[in-house]
């Protein structure tokens, strides 16, 4: 049992399936940190200096301290009990930009995938139809059998 473990963990699509994973956990990394130091800031801004990091709904005060509470992060270590709609709200926009990078990238390799083959090349030679052996397009008469061969249109 151990050894066929070992073989199914050495095979090349569990250890590609690995690296894969490694590199999405990195790949959402990237996208939340766009999400919540890029994107979100302007965002807030406009919509006059809202950071949605710390929009919260705040369901029940905190036994150590009482509202209000200047962050989110202060009424977490309170004890507060809070709807966090600022971190879903991030949360949403940052599923739609991997969805948009996942949509992109498929639509890349289908694209790849489904390129027109090449045309075939125009046939060289044809068959002598007294000996059947290959002959070039163009031969009046068979090199084989020494048959006279009507050229073809």
């Amino acid at each position: 049992m151990i050894k066929e473990f070992r073989d199914f963990i050495m095979r090349g699509n569990v250890i590609d399936m690995a690296v894969g994973i490694i590199i999405g956990a990195s790949f959402g990394s990237i996208i939340n940190s766009l999400v919540n130091d890029i994107i979100m800031p302007p965002i807030g801004l406009l919509m006059g200096k809202v950071d949605f990091s710390n929009r919260y709904i705040l369901l029940q005060e905190g036994s150590s301290t009482a509202a209000p509470y200047a962050s989110l992060a202060d009424a977490q270590s309170a004890g507060a009990v809070t709807l966090n709609y600022g971190l879903f709200i991030n949360t949403i926009i940052s599923f739609l930009i991997v969805g948009l990078a996942v949509f992109l990238l498929i639509k890349a390799v289908n694209r790849l995938h489904t390129q027109k083959p090449a045309e075939p090349a125009a046939p060289t030679t044809r068959e002598c139809p007294f000996c059947f052996t290959d002959i070039s397009i163009n031969a009046t008469r068979c090199p084989n059998c020494t048959s006279e061969i009507k050229k073809q249109k």
